[in-house]
């Protein structure tokens, strides 16, 4: 059998590519808090932390007997997407660790497509990642591998051949899941959770790593050696 050859790189887009994690678990535990939903920060980065808004949403609906509407859709999104244009910043050093990374990248995020463009746009990143998939494109989110196979179905690239670079527990799931080499991603401003590392550690990703640059040393290596790190 030939042997794995790293040929795409898959970002996930929420506190891999942008630090939006801290932003947008602020206006959801708000927006549940307002309807009644007793939920906190740290319950929300530890049970929903790289999942789809239909994740949380379900949730809502079966644990806490809360259902919203439209409305409350519309303005979760209205006042996140305010928040992103005004404080939104790209994690440190990836505009610069993409362009050196010379394989073909994507990004495949639980995020709705209007939402990744946004995020990508307001931190200077869309030209660099026009390939975007979203959990809306397919039946199962993270942790299904079904995105991630997606990606890799359009990208037209073999999943064996595929890094991932996650920072969420589900995300590692689903890019094991998928047959894929995943990197954890530490950096972002989320990271110090309660209990955050030790998920990662348990779920045992091919590399952990919490300076973006240091991903360009991380693919040449797995590249070069063919063998995980």
């Amino acid at each position: 059998m030939a042997e794995a050859e790293t040929r795409l790189v898959i970002f996930d887009c929420d506190g891999v590519l942008v630090d939006s994690e801290p932003i947008s678990v602020t206006v959801l535990v708000k927006a549940m808090n307002d309807l009644g939903v007793p939920i906190t920060e740290d319950e929300v980065y530890g049970r929903f932390l790289g999942r789809s808004l239909a994740t949380v949403i379900d949730a809502m609906k079966n644990e806490y007997n809360v259902h919203p509407g439209q409305e409350f859709l519309e303005q979760l999104r209205t006042n996140l997407y305010a928040r992103f244009r005004k404080e939104l910043k790209p994690i440190d050093g990836v505009a610069a660790t993409i362009d050196s990374l010379g394989i073909p990248c994507c990004v495949a995020s639980s995020s709705q497509v209007e939402r990744i463009r946004l995020s990508l746009t307001v931190t200077g990143l869309i030209d660099r990642l026009p390939d975007i998939f979203s959990a809306t494109m397919v039946k199962n989110g993270k942790p299904a591998p079904d995105l991630f196979l997606h990606a890799a179905r359009e990208m037209h690239v073999d999943p064996a051949d595929c890094i991932v670079i996650e920072d969420s527990p589900a995300g590692i799931e689903a890019a094991k899941a998928a047959g894929m080499t995943v990197f954890a991603f530490t950096g972002g401003s989320h990271a110090n959770f309660a209990g955050y590392r030790a998920e990662l550690d348990r779920l045992s990703p091919e590399a952990v790593f919490d300076a973006m640059p240091d991903l360009i040393h991380l693919v040449r290596k797995h590249k070069r050696d063919g063998m995980h790190l």
